[in-house]
């Protein structure tokens, strides 16, 4: 992954596309993948021992075969569909996402802005689990899952045969998803699969360019405060209105920072 990164960077300097990457961004990007790799590394096997542990006690279990992995993965896609999509609707959720995007930036390293607490989101996992596939296949197919998400994050690969982008999740629906245009706020949900997006209305074809980051924007390369901010916005506000507390918990995430920046103009 960092050699391929190294070679988008070669080519966004050949271009002389220097709007694609900064170095703090990218010190900001690393940090906080090499953060998550560590949480990772301690959450795995307590991951696998639930998934395990549901294999051995269910009456019922979906052997190994080469079509458990077709299975696993549109019904485990179809989860990260809701999950992801939830992660946008609700500022709880939100909380383990929106450090994914914090950057102004788009290129390749952003893919490794993956929240440090974005574990606790197994829970839109549990029906997949339950149906008790073999844990190898599981766990092949989730990797696959994350994998996939490392190439779409990048401007060279612009639009791709039409059967691709009808199916797939592409570069081009996930700049979208990126975006804090008007029109591409909260679109394109998909992980694998842009079929989910299509099926639910959240689909958004890419039109003019994308502009990145979020409503509420960061202002930082602190990648332990680009982990927490909103966590600790989260908390505060429950602190302080506690009788609102599952308002603030499960409200729109967009609707509290265009809330907040309103605030921000309104004193300057």
């Amino acid at each position: 992954m960092f050699m391929l990164v190294g070679l988008e960077y070669i080519m966004s300097i050949y271009k002389h596309r220097k709007n694609l990457y900064s170095g703090k961004d990218f010190l900001a990007s690393a940090s906080i993948g090499f953060g998550n790799l560590f949480v990772n590394a301690l959450t795995k096997t307590a991951i696998f021992y639930i998934v395990v542990v549901f294999y051995n006690l269910t009456p019922w279990s979906i052997k190994y075969s080469w079509w458990s992995y077709i299975v696993c993965l549109i019904l485990l896609d179809f989860c990260r569909y809701w999950s992801h999509r939830i992660s946008h609707e609700q500022r709880f959720w939100w909380s383990s996402h929106v450090v994914h995007h914090s950057s102004t930036y788009y290129n390749l390293s952003v893919s490794f802005r993956l929240s440090w607490i974005q574990q606790i989101r197994i829970i839109f996992f549990l029906p997949v689990i339950m149906l008790s596939f073999d844990p190898i296949v599981f766990f092949i197919t989730h990797q696959i899952e994350v994998l996939y998400q490392f190439w779409i994050h990048t401007e060279f690969i612009r639009k791709l045969p039409k059967p691709i982008e009808y199916i797939f999740v592409t570069p081009s629906h996930h700049r979208v998803h990126h975006a804090t245009n008007e029109h591409y706020i909260d679109k394109n949900y998909g992980s694998t699969f842009i079929i989910w997006d299509r099926m639910f209305g959240t689909f958004q074809e890419e039109k003019e360019q994308a502009l990145y980051g979020i409503t509420k924007p960061v202002n930082s390369f602190n990648p332990v405060y680009l982990v927490f901010h909103a966590l600790g916005d989260l908390v505060t506000d429950i602190w302080r209105r506690p009788t609102k507390f599952f308002q603030i918990m499960f409200g729109s995430p967009v609707a509290w920072e265009r809330e907040e920046v309103k605030k921000i103009n309104q004193k300057n």
